[in-house]
């Protein structure tokens, strides 16, 4: 391996280790064992196909968006996971503390950071003030996968690359 992805995968298990061991405590379990969900496929999918029912004109379309943003965000996700079968934290560091059910597909890249970064964008972006709430929500989430040790920090880095990408594309797409 080179000097630089040593480096790199270095500090990867020095940001894992802070934010999965360092910051345990009962209130944060709590707190991110409920705030994970809202990056699943259940809440993601409900939340954007009921907004888009139930509201009427730019905030229907936005969510609308956001729907297209999340299918669209999860064939390149489903597609690296099958060809970049990484091992979970709780895999591969014995050390890692598991704090909800083990998963059984592979860790790279986080889905859940993905699906609300890919919901949350088309949003950002045609009701600006939004991102004051959205983009805090969004980022609890994907530190809550690694306090969770159900991924990386390059896992819900990818994630939100991915996700923000998607929403972005569909965005520009629709205009």
């Amino acid at each position: 391996m080179s000097r630089v992805v040593i480096w790199l995968h270095h500090r990867e298990l020095r940001m894992f280790h802070w934010i999965n061991q360092r910051l345990q405590h009962q209130i944060m379990d709590w707190i991110m064992g409920k705030i994970t969900h809202l990056g699943g496929a259940t809440f993601t999918i409900s939340a954007m196909a009921l907004l888009w029912i139930l509201a009427s004109g730019a905030l229907a379309r936005t969510a609308m968006l956001g729907l297209i943003a999340l299918a669209a965000s999860h064939i390149p996700v489903a597609f690296i996971k099958r060809i970049y079968p990484r091992l979970r934290p709780y895999d591969a560091l014995p050390e890692a503390i598991l704090s909800s059910l083990p998963l059984k597909d592979h860790s790279f890249p986080s889905g859940h950071t993905t699906a609300i970064f890919s919901i949350i964008t088309p949003f950002v972006l045609i009701f600006p003030l939004f991102a004051v709430l959205l983009v805090p929500l969004a980022l609890t989430v994907a530190i809550s996968r690694i306090y969770l040790g159900l991924h990386y920090p390059s896992d819900v880095f990818v994630g939100f690359i991915l996700g923000t990408s998607a929403g972005i594309a569909t965005v520009m797409l629709a205009s």
